[in-house]
């Protein structure tokens, strides 16, 4: 089976340098890595051109013209251009616990997603983070918050954590996996979604009404959100009624998303 890691991104290399390079640390690597780049300026091509002269498998960037936050699209066309079965795929400024690649293939299951937790890089720790380039993370280091979203026992998640067919609240999408072949039937995410908000989580609800299931990955797949500024809330409103019209038509399928990048693969 064949696995992709695709990691958005836009304009901040020294975060993305950090994800790289804990992806080079994973016990278990995926087939291909794809930088889904939602429009970022030459720096970060610079920088992955850099990592691609020793990376351990191949490593793409995906890029579009800077026209906003367009998360959908871009994370549609970059899926669009692999021909892997299985998808993870986290956001550009979050580190990998060495095992994070490892507890997502070892929970596959059939008509499921996966998701898990992160833990808090915090803002005072971000000046030693990238002067030191750190990669690794114990339970008691320096500078994390939420601190019980660090430890790993992937045993005893297993045993608690079943499959529901339910949306969490605990859902993220810098944490997320699932069969491509699953993200195709809904047609990807839905690209009339635009600005920050509701574009994972619009998605699974057509994921959960196409008896898609979601299991949540607690306890392993850990990763460490670096402390950023908040992005703006503008469309939100905008993205709350496109989810609400999903939920109330019980929609299975968006009608603007990754079908047109297919034709063209």
């Amino acid at each position: 089976m064949k696995s992709a890691l695709v990691i958005t991104t836009y304009n901040w290399p020294e975060a993305l340098e950090l994800v790289l390079k804990s992806v080079k640390n994973q016990k278990v690597l995926p087939t291909e890595v794809i930088v889904a780049d939602d429009g970022s300026k030459e720096e970060t091509k610079h920088l992955i051109e850099g990592f691609q002269n020793d990376f351990p498998v191949p490593l793409k960037h995906i890029w579009h013209e800077d026209d906003g936050f367009r998360r959908s699209a871009i994370l549609n066309l970059a899926i669009s251009k692999t021909d892997v079965d299985y998808i993870i795929h986290v956001d550009g400024d979050c580190i990998l616990h060495k095992n994070f690649v490892k507890d997502h293939l070892a929970s596959i299951e059939k008509d499921t997603y996966l998701y898990g937790s992160r833990a808090l890089i915090i803002e005072p720790f971000l000046k030693n983070l990238f002067k030191n380039k750190i990669v690794e993370f114990s339970f008691f280091s320096k500078g994390i918050k939420r601190r019980n979203k660090n430890i790993y026992l992937p045993f005893l998640g297993r045993m608690l954590y079943k499959r529901k067919n339910e949306l969490s609240r605990k859902l993220r999408g810098c944490n997320l996996s699932y069969w491509k072949a699953d993200f195709v039937k809904v047609n990807g995410y839905n690209e009339d979604i635009t600005g920050w908000g509701r574009e994972d989580s619009e998605l699974i609800i057509r994921m959960l009404n196409n008896e898609i299931l979601g299991k949540r990955l607690r306890f392993e797949a850990i990763v460490y959100h670096i402390w950023h500024k908040e992005n703006s809330y503008e469309k939100l409103n905008i993205n709350d009624k496109i989810q609400e019209d999903t939920l109330k038509n019980k929609s299975m399928c968006c009608e603007n998303g990754i079908d047109k990048y297919l034709d063209k693969s």
